[in-house]
């Protein structure tokens, strides 16, 4: 069997695994890479963090393995807690079902056994670590969750346990599960995300390596332009002394000089007078082949030349530069919340509570939202009546940003759990916008980080293996 085909095979089942639980709460799988909206922020609110997708759920499938033996036996102890055949030959039975559902080669049973098996000893390392932080899960947080996962399979809560009922987990099962990943998701970005910093360094190498690779079809530039003329059948004597006009102009630029100002005085083209030299941004296919070889990787701010051509001698600067794989334009959506942290104090089913509330009144015309979020709300932006601005997406966490997209202009969400506390959050506005350089570089910024935190969670998962104590014993069956 080929060995690619069957790597792929097994990641793509062990990763079903994790991802049939808790995911609709913008989980992670554990091992396994987000994508999607991505972007970050400067702002000062606690909202700002690691961005992730939220991947979509895959319910269990039915199995006629998922019933107990009446015999069961250890196969393995990690840190004094067993690992029973069962639960391996259960997970096993799910992996196997996945693939067949994706129509992927099918790997030994044995070798799957043996990943799902040393799957089932990280989590259970992970949630023995999580539990001696001190990290707790409140029970509305797996409601939360749990009607995540309904809602992203298009089925109401009751629906969903029918389902799962006939494919034979029960419900305390299954929200012990998302329970499960709601700790490992908590503990990894409790200690993961504190490890990672992005450098801009980090960005230009990313975009260097970006430009190395664009489809110059698909590229859009905008060119700063001065042309300086040379007439047909020009004598040696007036070439010179076009040249020499365009270097003048190439030195004042060179030299810091505005290109506006420069092309209105030295250029004969007639955006020289216009449009301050601009030629816009454009199809890199509408432009001359010349203009885009002679600044094709050059960064942002460069400036080319003189460039000779049939018509004279140019002078061109790199004015802006839509990266391939970066968007030019997004949805923005403008809130506001209110945030309410969680603690010894104030559980989050508390919290859920006041904020529900707040809700309630709010919608009945018996509150103001803004009056609110200045006399409650425990973050940042509550002196603004929790106004968070204009965002790009992927600005804010998973469970705050996937709450903010189901909402409609003027819309005020269900209270949202997050590992900041609990927020009520009102879209007051939704438009498409384009994005500037700045914005593009964040979002290139945002793809690197995603990049290093994947690097990240992998090596800290392997330290916390690798100080846990595992004693195999009997393989499974």
């Amino acid at each position: 069997m080929n060995h690619r085909v069957f790597a792929l095979a097994l990641t793509a089942a062990l990763a079903s695994l994790v991802a049939q639980g808790a995911a609709a709460q913008g989980l992670r799988p554990s091992g396994t890479s987000s994508s999607g909206k991505t972007g970050l922020s400067s702002s000062p609110s606690s909202l700002t963090a690691r961005p992730a997708a939220v991947p979509s759920i895959a319910l269990p499938a039915p199995s006629a393995s998922t019933a107990p033996r009446s015999a069961d036996f250890i196969v393995a102890v990690v840190n004094s807690e067993p690992v029973t055949n069962y639960e391996v030959r259960s997970r096993l039975a799910r992996a196997e079902a996945q693939i067949a559902k994706q129509g992927g080669a099918m790997p030994p049973r044995d070798a799957l056994a043996r990943e799902v098996l040393e799957r089932i000893i990280l989590e259970k390392v992970q949630l023995q670590q999580a539990r001696e932080s001190g990290i707790k899960v409140d029970d509305y947080a797996v409601s939360q969750a749990e009607q995540g996962v309904a809602r992203q399979n298009d089925m109401t809560v009751d629906a969903l346990y029918a389902r799962l009922a006939r494919d034979g987990m029960s419900k305390d099962r299954f929200r012990e599960e998302l329970r499960n990943q709601l700790l490992q998701q908590r503990l990894r970005e409790r200690e993961v995300e504190a490890r990672v910093k992005v450098s801009d360094l980090d960005v230009d190498q990313f975009l260097r390596e970006e430009q190395k690779g664009t489809d110059v079809a698909a590229m859009e530039i905008n060119l700063g332009h001065v042309l300086v003329l040379v007439p047909e059948k020009a004598t040696p004597a007036q070439v010179a002394e076009r040249q020499t006009r365009a270097q003048r102009a190439a030195d004042k630029v060179r030299a810091g000089e505005d290109f506006a100002a420069v092309a209105r005085e030295f250029s004969d083209a007639p955006e020289g007078q216009r449009a301050g030299g601009l030629l816009g941004l454009r199809p890199a296919d509408r432009y001359p082949e010349l203009f885009v070889n002679s600044t094709l990787g050059l960064p942002v701010g460069s400036i080319v030349g003189p460039v000779r051509s049939p018509a004279g001698f140019h002078v061109l600067k790199v004015v802006e530069r839509v990266t391939a794989g970066l968007p030019s334009t997004v949805e923005q959506n403008h809130a506001r919340h209110i945030l309410l942290r969680t603690g010894p104090q104030l559980s989050e089913a508390a919290a859920a509570a006041r904020l529900a509330d707040y809700r309630r009144r709010v919608l009945a015309g018996q509150a103001d939202f803004a009056a609110l979020a200045r006399e409650h709300s425990q973050d940042g932006s509550s002196k603004e009546g929790g106004d968070l601005g204009w965002a790009n997406p992927g600005r804010y966490v998973p469970e705050f940003e996937q709450a903010l997209d189901a909402l409609k202009p003027g819309g005020i969400s269900e209270p949202v759990v997050s590992r900041f506390g609990v927020h009520l959050i009102q879209l007051l506005e939704r438009r498409e916008a384009k994005l500037t350089q700045r914005e593009q570089r964040d979002m290139a910024r945002s793809t690197v980080r995603e990049k290093k935190l994947d690097e990240a969670y992998a090596t800290w998962a392997q330290e916390l293996r690798g100080r846990a104590y595992v004693e195999y014993r009997e393989p499974p069956q």
